[in-house]
């Protein structure tokens, strides 16, 4: 099984039509060309890829306490909420 950073990484990528080693940690989002839909659509393949429900309001994503900043900020997030939930 790979690990909880490959997948977030594959989902990712998938959502930005890139190659998984195109995705680098301190890459953002944008950076990506994620635009906000993306972002949504990457948290539910993530949150249905982990079985995990993410903190995150896609209306008002600057009040919410996941930090989305980056690559390894969001997998570091999620990394989290699976230790919580599980």
């Amino acid at each position: 099984m790979s690990s909880i950073k490959d997948r977030v990484i594959g989902i990712i990528a998938e959502q930005a039509v890139l190659e998984p080693s195109d995705v680098t940690m301190d890459s953002t989002l944008e950076d990506l060309g994620i635009d906000s839909l993306g972002l949504v659509e990457s948290i539910f393949a993530i949150e249905e890829e982990f079985d995990i429900s993410v903190p995150f309001n896609a209306n008002a994503p600057e009040e919410s306490d996941f930090d989305i900043s980056s690559v390894a900020s969001l997998i570091s997030g999620i990394e989290k909420l699976i230790e919580e939930q599980s």
